[in-house]
């Protein structure tokens, strides 16, 4: 399936699964939902069953979002006091998409309990209490972790858990494997195309450990990539366990000449939402570098200057404002500048912490890889201990000649074994889905991405069609509707307030205010109650984008700021870049 036969499907509100090989283009996949949500005036829910994935996503882990925290297990009583938190309440009840990245990490059990959270608070026995949800994830990633150290008794009946079941084990299972992702039925889009490895005989080998079916021509073209060392160092190396790769990065570090440098993280907002962004962030709390230090971005740039995974060298520090300079292994320089990472609950920042985007890259875990692309690495996998581990990380380079191995043992070319037997299963199920859909005309596909839309208060095409029918039924133009929005506005109200008193959706009133405002016709000094609070930050972004793109659309704007202002704050600061002639 392709990515836009994905996303096709995902705008119809349809649970789904998203999946496919490394590289396959699924986080970019998402991104487009959720920017073409955004942009009919949804905000959806992403989480991650990660930190490190959340913080990349710039969300929650399902575990804080659903407010189950690190529970074992969920009782009555637990599920009465989750539902009593007011944020958590507020969260979930005002959710209408709610997307989980790296399904793979998450156990049946923590599922299971999320979905129970989502049905009490919603009040809606549907599966996650009748939200669309989207699991993304490759189950040939790394597996759940284990909860089989935490007790599974309790001599208090009232204490028993909630998803006890006869002959259902209690083990860490996948999430597939649970009754609830079977009741939530999601249709499976196997995505097809391939955007990360550009070597045929390397793709073919990855291919062949998804299958099980590793041979010794395999294991020769592996042999042929053996290396003690780096082949040089500017190669960032793999390991299984952080003991090696922090004994590593500072041996290099302390060989390196002069005092480091010492960029210290800055952090704003409750203190459990900051550990949770600190736990999830690839940079350091405290980040020490020197001239000569081999580092890795860990944030995307809007600018498209880096990605998270650009490996580079510090070639010296700004004299204006410190900022490290990376000359990038592509061949470009940039300074490094502080950048945000951000827990948003429908478009607020909840808590924010800023930090230079860089972390030393001599060496890195193989689970704070995944998600990356490299273009070398070089890795140790003599230490391989989990299922996946081995594919996650000889994955992450995109041909064989990037690639050179230390050790490797048996463990590192195996994955998860009921997966291999599941896989088949869900690219048949996709296939299927691609075909059924592939039979529905444009307009009836265009009409369920609007029903859509529609139900979960969104604005249409559709909608704005009939607003128009109407209002020409009225007698009244378009121009007319758009002064009668100011007029209320020029009265001292909130968007929210004349979009209630008009019976419209807040963005067809937003709408209104910037045909306005593109014709001259908008007075910006009766509309300054709607300037936001953080208006100059934005005024800035706003003008760093148009500088680079010529445009001044919202999404890269709000990247830039790291998700700290919502899409309706900067639809209001934009209306007042517009000339107007008052």
């Amino acid at each position: 399936m392709t990515q836009d036969e994905a996303l096709a499907i995902l705008k119809t509100g349809a649970n789904a699964f998203l999946t496919g090989e490394p590289g396959s283009g699924k986080t970019h996949t998402v991104n487009q939902f959720a920017e073409y949500l955004r942009e009919r005036g949804i905000e959806p829910s992403i989480t991650a069953s990660t930190g490190i994935a959340a913080t990349h996503l710039g969300g929650y882990t399902i575990h804080s979002w659903s407010g189950i925290g690190v529970r074992p297990q969920l009782t009555r009583y637990d599920l009465d006091h989750i539902a009593g938190n007011r944020r958590v309440y507020q969260r979930v009840s005002l959710a209408r998409v709610l997307v989980i990245d790296e399904i793979s990490m998450l156990s049946d059990r923590t599922f299971e309990m999320a979905e129970a959270v989502c049905r009490e608070i919603r009040r809606d026995s549907r599966p996650f209490g009748g939200l669309q949800v989207v699991f993304v994830g490759d189950f040939f990633q790394l597996p759940p972790v284990s909860s089989d150290r935490h007790s599974r008794e309790s001599g208090n009946p009232e204490s028993s858990e909630l998803f006890t079941r006869p002959g259902y084990s209690r083990k860490a299972e996948f999430a597939f494997a649970s009754p609830v992702w079977q009741k939530a039925n999601p249709l499976v889009c196997y995505l097809s195309e391939q955007h990360r490895q550009e070597d045929p005989a390397f793709l073919e080998f990855l291919s062949a450990v998804r299958r099980g079916s590793v041979e010794e021509r395999h294991r020769a073209l592996l042999r042929t990539r053996y290396a003690k060392a780096p082949p040089s160092a500017t190669t960032t190396q793999l390991y299984s366990h952080n003991a090696d790769v922090d004994c590593i990065n500072n041996n290099e570090l302390a060989k390196l000449r002069g005092s480091p440098r010492v960029f210290v993280m800055e952090s704003r907002g409750p203190e459990p939402l900051v550990l949770s962004l600190k736990r999830g962030c690839l940079s350091p709390a405290a980040l020490s570098l020197k001239v000569g230090a081999r580092v890795m971005f860990t944030k995307n740039d809007i600018g498209r200057r880096f990605v998270n995974g650009t490996t580079g060298v510090v070639n010296g520090f700004s004299k204006e404002s410190g900022a490290p300079q990376i000359a990038t292994t592509g061949g470009g320089e940039v300074f490094a500048e502080p950048m945000e990472w951000s827990i948003s609950d429908q478009g607020r920042v909840l808590a924010r912490i800023i930090q230079i985007p860089l972390r030393l890259a001599w060496a890195i875990t193989v689970h704070k890889s995944q998600g990356m692309s490299l273009d070398a690495a070089h890795m140790d996998l003599s230490d391989a201990f989990e299922y996946g581990q081995g594919y996650v990380a000889l994955s992450r380079v995109r041909t064989l000649r990037g690639l050179t191995l230390a050790g490797l043992n048996a463990r590192a070319l195996e994955v998860h074994p009921d997966i291999r037997a599941k896989d088949g299963r869900f690219r048949a199920a996709s296939e299927a889905a691609r075909q059924e859909f592939q039979t529905f005309p444009k307009a009836a596909l265009d009409k369920m991405h609007e029903d859509f839309l529609r139900a979960i208060g969104g604005k249409s095409e559709a909608g704005k069609r009939q607003d128009s029918a109407l209002s020409s039924a009225r007698g009244e133009s378009k121009e007319k509707r758009w002064q009668r929005t100011a007029e209320l506005i020029y009265g001292g109200k909130t968007v929210a307030e004349v979009a209630a008193l008009r019976g419209r959706t807040t963005g067809t009133i937003f709408e209104h205010l910037e045909k306005l405002a593109l014709l001259g016709k908008l007075s910006l000094e009766s509309i300054t109650h709607l300037k936001p609070k953080r208006f100059g930050e934005m005024q800035k972004a706003f003008a760093d984008i148009r500088a680079k793109t010529g445009e001044t659309k919202l999404t890269p704007v709000r990247e830039l700021l790291g998700d700290s202002c919502s899409f309706e704050e900067l639809r209001l600061a934009r209306l007042f870049l517009v000339p107007s002639r008052g």
